[in-house]
């Protein structure tokens, strides 16, 4: 039960004494960026790891609700973000940690839908969804905008 706790707390960084999410998300970009860096391949196995272990894990550890600890969630649709870079580069990196983030907060569309659903589904589901929405719109940036992020 403590690895499924600390696993969901997002390996700590949900203990943030203020802004736990915004905390998890800027742990997340920082250490998907460097996954990124060494290979698109590691960030996509950490991005499947991080969905749907965290999903197990926010199961195994019995959470109610959607408590701001739990940042497991953060750590996936960051991930899922990142993976339309190239390569991370400073622009692309604060892009994606901005889009993401927009969704997450916002929960417009989907990411609303999936939030008030309940257990693990939710709480993982509204965050991949802001992942995959804010991927796509990075793509389109890259399409529009070549070079100016990777």
């Amino acid at each position: 039960m403590r690895v499924a706790r600390f696993i969901a707390a997002g390996f700590g960084s949900g203990y943030a004494p203020i802004a736990a999410g915004t905390a998890g998300s800027a742990v997340a970009v920082i250490t998907g960026a460097a996954l990124l860096w060494v290979s698109p391949l590691l960030l996509a196995i950490a991005a499947l790891l991080a969905t749907f272990g965290g999903y197990r894990a926010v199961e195994r550890a019995r959470i109610e609700g959607d408590p701001g600890w739990v940042v497991i969630d953060e750590f996936a649709g960051q991930w899922i973000t990142l993976l339309a870079l190239a390569t991370p580069s400073i622009a692309g990196v604060i892009a994606a940690f901005v889009l993401f983030r927009f969704f997450d907060i916002t929960k417009l569309g989907p990411v609303g839908w999936a939030d008030r659903k309940h257990g693990a589904f939710g709480i993982m589901a509204d965050d991949v969804i802001a992942g995959v929405i804010a991927a796509a719109l990075l793509l389109m940036i890259r399409l529009l905008r070549p070079g100016w992020i990777m």
